[in-house]
Order: structure tokens, then C-alpha cells, then sequence
């Protein structure tokens, strides 16, 4: 028994002692191991995925937490092999697809799902780029969006602050000629009272999740954003079809010519009592004319999209352009992607549709101050359409020259 007991100790002590030294140099061994192979340069150009058996490696994993982009066309093939046949009985293997292979397939788009409606739409079980619009809606497009808006009140406030309310010099004359007529004027209000409201209901809806539910409670959210869609789709229609019939009614009106050079090398009267001579819109209205024309028809392009889930897809089409013209290239870019899921084209149409509103409304904030609160006179052309022949001969002189020659020759007395 004593000799038993001996000898299991000298083993133990044996199997301690082999234990200890493995761990002193383990570490070393294998560091050792590493340096050699980078040192050997038989090792250039090793793959280091092939001893993870193409999985990911490391330095993956730290890419992607470090948000950098990773080639991931390793994974992208890697969704299985077809099942083995001819083999006998139990030999043969019950499929050439692993669960992570199966996944994979469906992640990247490669399955072979089917389905018995819903189209295209509907065989899309995993779509993870939707997480990625998620992060850029509720992050970047609704900071820098706001702050666009509220930079530009802040800077509509300090140009006040600092020029003060335009006058008209030498006083208002008490006659009046007609600037626009009433369906000019009823064309204008409309695209303008129904880009307000679906500005509101836009943002009501992009800021709903974020900032109105953790305040007043998702039931009130829930309430206030089915309003706003069903306000938000139908004044959608008023705006596109006042966007057409402001566009042919004043199109004419807004070629650019060289008098707008003048009136922009001049300020426009903005910034000094000298005001350069324009027809019936100087350069200043004919810079907002153009970017509500352009703006509203993107947003409207965009809006019929959205409005239309997966019926009317504008980007794969619109990447393959670009990429075929060789613009990407031009600013170091890698090529836009040609194929698209449906719910991307969705994700990228409600994108472009919030950052095209913003810049637009950004814009129109300006159009609004130089109407009312920035220039003395300037409401009355959208009001009663009458405006000050004083006011109209300080900003509009060539047209006030033809406007009023063409009144008298037609015997249209001056109010």
C-alpha cells in the first residue's frame, strides 16, 4: 500500500512539474511560432481565414466594432455545397448545408426560398441593412436636419438684427399696380400652405419615436402619427399638381439671363440702398423658383415611391447610370451597388425623400423672411396682388416699365 501511495505521488509531482513549464513557455512558444511565420517569407500572402476555415478572423471582429468597413465576399460564398448522391445507405450526407450556411444564403440573398404571393418582397426573411437605416434615421438625419433648421432662424435673425426690415425708399406712394393675378396668387398659396403641412407632418413623423413618444407616451404617438400620414399622403397630391402649374406658369419668367449677374455682383438691394434693375423676378426669386422646381420634383419623385411600396424602385437603376458614367471613380469611390432588396429601395427613397425636405425647407424659411418680416411691401404681391408702384419700380424696374406701359395702352387705370 505504501509503495502504491509513492508512486502516485512521484506521478503527480511529475505531471505538476510538465504542467509549469508548458505555461512558463507556452506564451513563448507560441509568440515565437507567430514571428517565425511572418519573418518566413515563404508566409507572404497567407490567408489567415483559411486556418479558421474561412470564418471570420480577430481582426474582423475589431474592424466592424470599430464601425470600418470589411470585404466581406468570403462569407458571401460561403452558404454550402449541394447534397452528395449516389452514395449508399446511411453514407450519404442528409444535406450539403449547415444551419450557418443556410443563414448566410438567406442574409446575403443567395436562398433559394419560394412563396406563394408577395413577389420578390416576400422571400426576403433577413434584410441587415435595415438596421443601418434605422441608426442614420434616428441619428444623423434627424441631428443634422434640425440643425439646418434651426441654423438657418439663427442666421435669418442675425441678418435682421444687423440690415434691418428692407425699406422702400422715399415712402409708399399710395398707388398700386397689379403684380399677380388671382389664380397666380391661388396657384402659389397652394404649394405653399401644402408644403407647410406635409414639412410639419414630415417632421412629426421622423422625430415621432424619438422624442415625442418618451415624452407623451406611445399611445399619443401612435394617435398623432396616423393623422399626420393620412394628412401627410393625401395634401402630398395638392403639392405635386401646384408644383406643375406654378412651373408652366412662371417658367417663362425664370430663364436665367446676364441682367442676374448684375443684381447678384449688386447684393440684390440687401445689403445697401442701390438696387440693380429686374424683370418680373430678379435672380434672388428665380434661385427659389428653380430650387422648389428641382427640390419639389425629387421630393414628389421620391414621395410617389414611398407612396407606392415596392412598385416604383429608383436607385439600382439610377446607381447603374452613375456607375456607368464613371463618377465613383472620379472622387476615389468604390461602384454603387446595381442590385438592390425591395426593402432597401424603400430605405434609401424614404432617406433622399427626408434629406431633399429638409434642404428644401431650410430654403423656403428664407423665401418666407424676405416675404413678410425681411422687406416692406413684398407680402402685398402674394395678398391682394397689389403692390406699391414705389415698391415695384425699386425692385422691379424694367418690369414696372412694360407693366405700366401695357396698362395704359389697354386704358387700366392705376389703383
Amino acid at each position: 500500500m505504501k509503495q502504491l501511495f509513492f508512486i502516485l505521488l512521484v506521478s503527480l509531482l511529475s505531471v505538476t512539474g510538465v504542467a509549469a513549464q508548458t505555461a512558463d513557455g507556452g506564451e513563448g512558444a507560441v509568440e515565437g511560432a507567430m514571428n517565425a511565420e511572418i519573418a518566413n517569407p515563404e508566409m507572404e500572402g497567407f490567408d489567415p481565414r483559411a486556418a479558421t476555415g474561412g470564418a471570420q478572423t480577430l481582426e474582423d471582429i475589431l474592424a466592424r466594432q470599430n464601425q470600418q468597413k470589411i470585404d466581406d465576399s468570403f462569407r458571401r460564398s460561403e452558404i454550402g455545397d449541394a447534397p452528395t448522391e449516389n452514395l449508399p445507405g446511411q453514407l450519404a450526407p442528409r444535406g450539403g448545408e449547415s444551419d450557418s450556411e443556410i443563414w448566410r444564403a438567406l442574409r446575403y440573398g443567395h436562398d433559394s426560398v419560394s412563396v406563394s404571393a408577395g413577389g420578390d418582397t416576400a422571400r426576403v426573411l433577413i434584410q441587415d441593412g435595415g438596421m443601418r437605416w434605422l441608426s442614420f434615421r434616428e441619428g444623423p438625419l434627424v441631428t443634422y436636419g434640425l440643425w439646418a433648421l434651426g441654423g438657418m432662424l439663427i442666421l435669418l435673425a442675425l441678418f435682421y438684427l444687423l440690415r434691418g426690415r428692407v425699406p422702400i425708399q422715399g415712402g409708399k406712394t399710395g398707388t398700386t399696380i397689379l403684380r399677380f393675378a388671382f389664380f397666380e396668387r391661388m396657384s402659389h398659396w397652394v404649394l405653399a400652405g401644402s408644403f407647410i403641412l406635409l414639412g410639419i407632418t414630415g417632421i412629426l413623423s421622423l422625430i415621432g419615436r424619438k422624442f415625442i413618444a418618451p415624452t407623451f407616451g406611445k399611445d399619443a404617438n401612435a394617435s398623432l402619427l396616423e393623422g399626420t400620414k393620412y394628412i401627410h399622403d393625401n395634401v402630398s397630391w395638392a403639392f405635386m399638381l401646384s408644383l406643375v402649374v406654378v412651373f408652366v406658369l412662371w417658367v417663362a419668367h425664370n430663364i436665367p439671363d446676364r441682367l442676374d449677374l448684375k443684381w447678384v455682383a449688386e447684393g440684390g438691394g440687401l445689403f445697401g440702398d442701390k438696387h440693380p434693375p429686374a424683370k418680373k423676378f430678379n435672380a434672388g426669386q428665380k434661385i427659389i423658383f428653380w430650387s422648389v422646381i428641382l427640390l419639389g420634383g425629387s421630393l414628389s419623385l421620391s414621395g410617389l415611391s414611398l407612396l407606392f411600396p415596392f412598385e416604383l424602385p429608383l436607385f439600382a437603376k439610377t446607381f447603374g447610370i452613375i456607375n456607368d458614367l464613371g463618377l465613383p471613380g472620379l472622387f476615389g469611390l468604390d461602384p454603387l451597388p446595381r442590385e438592390l432588396a425591395p426593402q432597401e429601395e424603400m430605405q434609401l427613397a424614404q432617406s433622399w425623400h427626408a434629406i431633399v425636405a429638409f434642404v428644401m425647407m431650410a430654403i423656403i424659411l428664407g423665401h418666407i423672411y424676405i416675404g413678410t418680416l425681411g422687406m416692406e411691401g413684398a407680402f402685398d404681391a402674394m395678398g391682394d396682388g397689389q403692390v406699391d408702384e414705389a415698391w415695384a419700380e425699386q425692385h422691379h424696374s424694367i418690369w414696372y416699365e412694360k407693366k405700366k406701359t401695357a396698362d395704359a395702352s389697354s386704358g387700366t387705370p392705376a389703383e
